[in-house]
């Protein structure tokens, strides 16, 4: 008579617990889907932004055939500290988005997620980056510190310099030497080449993501490129994009990849073409437009070495 005694008590706990998790499960709801709004993973483009240099360095690397559990690794990574970026940034910047139209609206200055929580989702993500990271050889988790330290600083740079934009292109960068140190336990020189690449392209691609809020940015005395380029920004783009495409096409010459990676430069020249028609009369809407566009842009050369190492490669 003992176990259906037993087997009475747990049902009923059980019971117990479903009527909790049941009343509880609105508000759990709410704030994780507060929380992912404030990771922006309902915006996934800034993945995308900081996943394609990571993809290309890590098919170069690996002449098109990277190690799964790096590649597994750096994917997670991406979506991770990604997270961690926006989160620190929204934290940093808790007082200014509430004065520019576009951010007033997110969770922090929204009162929907507060500070402190912003602060416990920062360190968890971290932690969870850097166990991940542990995963790899002792020259990546010595490069994941400077990571670290790249995406904290990051939000305060648009208090102190007109330069934010090239910063970030640094912060988004640094997967690079990471990716090559995972894979090869070296980084060469064709990885810093792709460093600045990335960088400039960030370079040009932030500043028009910064044109959006140009008028705002100026009232609230934030600092941008946008800002700093004044009149000449569609022309000093321009010349970003430029320089960037040369510096690709070097990556191909010192790689020697084939004509499938030079397509896929052509593709990304043509839209870099397309963003500048985007931005021409300097709309808000159609420059955030051109900064999404960058997308594409970015898988265009990620297609490029993909079918070179796939099906071109000797």
């Amino acid at each position: 008579m003992k176990h259906p005694a037993r087997l009475t008590a747990l049902l009923y706990s059980c019971q117990r617990y479903a009527d909790v998790a049941q009343r509880e499960w609105p508000f759990v709801k709410d704030r994780l889907t507060q929380y992912a709004l404030l990771m922006r993973l309902n915006k996934p483009i800034g993945i995308f932004l900081l996943l394609w240099p990571t993809l290309w360095a890590l098919w170069i690397a690996s002449e098109g055939h990277p190690n799964p559990l790096v590649l597994c690794v750096f994917i997670i990574g991406v979506v991770i500290m990604r997270s961690v970026g926006c989160v620190i940034n929204d934290y940093a910047d808790r007082e200014l988005d509430a004065k520019v139209e576009r951010t007033r609206s997110r969770p922090i200055p929204a009162n929907t997620v507060t500070a402190d929580e912003a602060l416990a989702i920062s360190a968890f993500l971290t932690s969870l980056a850097f166990l991940l990271v542990l995963l790899l050889n002792p020259l990546t988790v010595l490069l994941s510190i400077v990571a670290l330290l790249l995406a904290a600083t990051y939000p305060f740079m648009k208090r102190f310099t007109y330069l934010p934009q090239f910063y970030l292109g640094l912060a988004f960068s640094w997967a690079i030497p990471m990716a090559f140190a995972a894979q090869t336990d070296s980084i060469p020189q064709i990885a810093w080449l792709l460093v600045v690449a990335t960088v400039l392209w960030a370079g040009a691609y932030d500043t028009m993501y910064a044109m959006v809020d140009r008028e705002d940015d100026l009232k609230a005395g934030i600092k941008s490129t946008a800002i700093l380029f004044d009149d000449v920004d569609r022309f000093i783009i321009g010349i970003i994009q430029v320089l960037m495409l040369v510096v690709l096409v070097i990556i191909g010459h010192q790689a020697q990849l084939g004509i499938a990676y030079y397509a896929g430069v052509g593709i990304a020249a043509a839209l870099a073409g397309y963003q500048q028609y985007l931005i021409k009369d300097r709309k808000p809407e159609r420059c955030f437009h051109a900064f999404l566009n960058n997308n594409w842009f970015g898988a265009a050369i990620f297609c490029g070495l993909f079918i070179h190492y796939q099906f071109g490669a000797s």
